[in-house]
């Protein structure tokens, strides 16, 4: 019996910069879940039947930012991996236990953080 693929949510507000990520993903074998807001992600989360292993979203979202809805998702799902996706990653302070990958990534980059977090666990 093969494991199944971990479970990405992908949080970002730009429909194309989404469509993108969640390509790249795919295409590196991750089954993916989309939302483009805090709320709707929150929503996914709160849906207990649905596996989660990484949270990824913008820190630049409108309403909720990134790290409001970092802060609620582990409210939902404590011990979730958070990877921050942000256009000024060096300017931006994420707890110790969330990471953060900065904008525009390469593929390899992408594939690698993530491996990272997820082998992390």
């Amino acid at each position: 019996m093969s494991t199944p693929a971990p479970t990405i949510l992908v949080v970002e507000d730009d429909d194309i910069v989404r469509m993108l990520i969640v390509d790249v993903l795919e295409e590196l074998e991750f089954s993916v879940l989309e939302a483009e807001d805090g709320k709707q992600a929150l929503e996914t989360l709160g849906n207990q039947d649905q596996h989660i292993d990484l949270m990824m979203t913008d820190y630049g979202l409108p309403v909720m930012d990134g790290r409001e809805l970092a802060n609620k998702a582990r409210e939902l799902r404590p011990d979730l991996p958070i990877l921050f996706a942000s256009g000024y990653a060096e300017n931006i302070d994420v707890p110790a236990d969330m990471h953060v990958i900065g904008k525009p990534f390469s593929i390899d980059q992408l594939r690698d953080k993530v491996k990272h977090i997820l082998a992390a666990r």
